[in-house]
This record gives structure tokens, sequence and C-alpha cells, in this order.
């Protein structure tokens, strides 16, 4: 790979892009203010200056909606306060999973240079205002980073998400700066008052769920199951039509409860492997859904599927509470109203994605699902070791899933990326027993807890990226 794309900084980004992404949208921008009624009194942060970086992480292709991706731009922004505190905060971007719509349109590049201009576009916003608590950053950068968003990509359709995405790393810093500023260093102190009970559980282990993209090979499912793993997330939504698809979709839910079903644990309450799939919009109609259902009920798999996640199109607005499993959402709960919404068709659970929609956005919907008494779990965007970090300091928190006595976190880097055992040595926690997967699971001691994953810790990988040259 060239080092020079691979480390490009901010302005030659924005020279090289300048043809297609203008520097500001027409209007002028207000210091934030803060409702403080959820937050402890705190000193207002004014930013004196911004920056940002990327690397572009090659990845093993990982197939889902019918396309596949082969690299993950990983993102870094940096914030500095007029106290002379900073923080970098980082995000993974994922075109095809935020939105299919610009991947399709754009080469894989360009649809990640997309995303990064609006990173690059917030952190032009957030220069020189000033705040006092990261939610009310989020609440007002997002309506203008999502305008900007549909602007560059000329895409008036653009699904909000693409905007979460592109604002994790934004989000990040702004917590990082927060907690600095407000002299935090445990998570639990960082959680603002209003939404502490949804992340109040204190999970002693949390599984550890790998993920096996469309056409997973059977042998490697089982592997996996062998090794310990007793939930992972299998993607169906087989390319071609939607009879195609199904006839794919029925052919490995045989040949998966032919290999696995059969298996044991002690985590579940009939003893038995559950099973997690993700078809990613793929489905269009219910009719065709039930007949996979039909399918497991026909081989004895169906008490054995936990949930479906996000099987339809997110404008499709068809009830899904009479299907007789947990329909979960994902990238149609872009944000609380639509997890809202979603909550009003018969959802039942929904993934939580600090890592992919930000931590300000999963806390709000994170308390939601906890006074709907809707079950959640963290989900994995394909992400680096510290933000599966960031990812399972949400999960170990999260009520336990239905039917499952522990918290669930998918995290699938060490299978996609070419570089995952580098990538590791960032992680300043690394060696951290609370890092490994240990026989599918992670086990959340109170070292996790008392060091918050190592998320506060500063990484000299990622702090390497700005430095400036002599």
């Amino acid at each position: 790979m060239n080092e020079g794309i691979k480390k490009l900084n901010r302005r030659e980004f924005l020279n090289l892009t300048g043809a297609f992404v203008p520097l500001s949208i027409a209007g002028t921008h207000s210091a934030f203010q803060s409702d403080n009624t959820s937050f402890s009194p705190s000193p207002k942060i004014t930013i004196k200056s911004v920056d940002s970086n990327f690397e572009r992480e090659p990845l093993i292709p990982y197939r889902f909606k019918g396309s596949a991706i082969t690299e993950a731009w990983q993102i870094a922004a940096r914030i500095e306060g007029e106290s002379g505190a900073s923080s970098i905060g980082l995000g993974t971007q994922n075109i095809l999973w935020s939105d299919s719509k610009v991947f399709a349109a754009h080469s894989q590049s360009g649809g990640n240079a997309l995303m990064y201009a609006m990173t690059e576009r917030a952190l032009e916003i957030i220069r020189g205002t000033s705040f006092t608590n990261p939610m009310q950053l989020l609440d007002e950068l997002l309506p203008e980073v999502f305008a900007y968003g549909k602007k560059i990509t000329n895409n008036p359709d653009l699904r909000k998400t693409f905007a979460l995405n592109s604002l994790v790393a934004v989000d990040n810093a702004a917590w990082l700066l927060y907690a600095k500023e407000n002299k935090i260093n445990k998570f639990d102190d960082l959680i603002p008052s209003a939404y502490k009970p949804g992340l109040s559980y204190k999970h002693t282990k949390v599984a550890s769920m790998p993920a096996f993209s469309v056409g997973a090979k059977i042998e490697n499912i089982k592997a996996a199951a062998d090794a310990g793993y007793f939930i992972m997330k299998l993607k169906t939504g087989s390319a071609g039509t939607q009879k195609e698809m199904l006839e794919k979709d029925i052919a490995f839910l045989t040949a998966v409860h032919s290999a696995i079903g059969h298996y044991e644990t002690p985590y579940t309450k009939n003893g038995k492997i559950p099973y997690y799939f993700d078809a990613n919009e793929r489905y269009d109609e219910k009719d065709t859904l039930l007949r996979f259902l039909d399918h497991a009920k026909k081989i004895g798999a169906f008490d054995q599927i936990a949930v479906i996640e996000e099987p339809f199109e997110e404008r499709n607005n068809m009830y899904v509470g009479d299907m007789g499993v947990t329909i979960a959402a994902d990238e149609s709960a872009h944000t609380v109203e639509d997890a809202a919404k979603r909550i009003e068709q018969g959802y039942k659970a929904i993934a939580v994605k600090a890592i992919a929609k930000t931590l300000s956005m999963t806390m709000k919907i994170a308390q939601l699902a906890y006074e709907k008494n809707i079950t959640c779990f963290c989900a994995d965007l394909t992400v680096n070791p510290i933000l599966v970090e960031w990812n399972k300091c949400v999960a170990a928190r999260l009520q336990p899933f239905a039917n499952i006595g522990i918290g669930l976190q998918e995290t699938n880097g060490h299978q996609y990326y070419k570089n995952w055992n580098t990538m590791l040595t960032y992680d300043p926690k690394q060696g951290a027993g609370y890092a490994k997967t240990q026989y599918g699971v992670f086990v959340t001691d109170q070292s996790f807890y008392d060091e918050s994953g190592g998320i506060f810790e500063p990484s000299t990988h990622y702090e390497d990226l700005f430095k400036k040259e002599a």
C-alpha cells in the first residue's frame, strides 16, 4: 500500500478533493450552548484548534447487502481546548453499511472520501466554538453535517446513518476532551444521569460474536463453534433476485443447522446454540421471510433463532411483531426517534453501535430501549481494536439479552482486517485479559471496569499521526 496515501493529512486531502468538497455552507455558527439537566455542572470548553487524519486498512472481502467491501478507513480527529488539553477520537468508516446507494454510485475510495469530507466539515464547524457536554454538541452538529452530506453526495435521500458514521471520531474526541476537562477517568462517571439506567448493568462476561459474510464456508462456522463461540452473526440476504436469494438462504440455514445445531452451551435457557441472522435489508416482503422461517420450523431450527436483524428496507413500514421471532433494528434505527418508530412497528431488539452511530446517540437509544423493555446488544462495524473497547464499555452495561444470561457484542475485525495483529499493537491495553476472547466470551472483570477498557489512555500510534514534521 502506498504509505503516502495511507497517511494523507487533512490539508492534503482537501487540496485533492477541493473540486467537489466546498469548505463551508452558507450561514454562520453560534457557540454551542448546553442543556445541563442530565450533566453535572461543568466548565464551558472552547475548541481552539482541530485536525484530522486517516489510514486505509485493507480487508479480506466482506460480503453483505449484495456487494462487498475490501478496505476500511480509520479516521482520527484531534481537538484542542483553550486550556491546552487535547484529545484524539477514532472512527471506522463503512460506506456499504451506512448507505449502499452511495457505495454503489462511487468507487470505494470515492465513497470513503465523501464521508471523510463530512468529518472534516464537522471539525471546521466546531473550531472556535464552545460546548459544555458532548451530547449537545452532537445535537447541534448532526443537522448541518447531514445537510452537507446530501449536498456533496448529490443524494437528497442520504441515510442519516451515513452522517452519524462520519461523526463518530468527532463525538469520541469530544467525550475524551470533556473527560479531561472534568477530571473523569471512568466510563461510569461519563454517563449523564438521565441515561444511567439504560447502561446500569455490570456483566462479568460479554459474548464475543464473530460474523460470517454471505457465502461463508460452513467448515469455518463449525470451526468457530469448536473454538467456543456460541453465538455468531450469520449474514443472509444472498445476491440475486428474491427467489434466488431465498433459495440460497434456505440452503445456508440447512447447512448451518446440520453442522452446529446439536452443539450445547451454558449461556442459553434451552442449552442449545442460538442463531443470529442478519439480512441487511435484503427481504422485500414479510411473506419471503416467513417462508425462510417455515423452513426453519421444518428442519427443527426455529426455536434456536435468537434474532433476525434488519430483514427489511427501512422505508418499509410493516408491522413485524407477529412473526414469532425477535426482529432487530440496526441501520434503520439511526436516531432515538427512528428507534421509537421501530419499536412501534414491533421490533423487539435494537443493535446499538457506539462505534457507528456515535456514543452520544447510542446512550439515547439505549435509554429508550430500557424504558420500553426492548433488548439491546452491540453490533460491530468491523472496527479497530480500540473501538472494540468503546463498544464493550456499552455492551457490558446493557441489560441481558432475552434468553441469554450475558451481554452480547459482535466483533469481527480479527476475521477481516489483513493487518489485524499490527492494529492490535495500537491499543495500549492489548495485553489485558478483558481484551481477549476466551472460549467465546470477553471476561469483563473488575479490572475492565476500573480501566474502562483503556479508552481514556492515549495511543502512541494515533498520536504519531499528528506529529508535525520539522
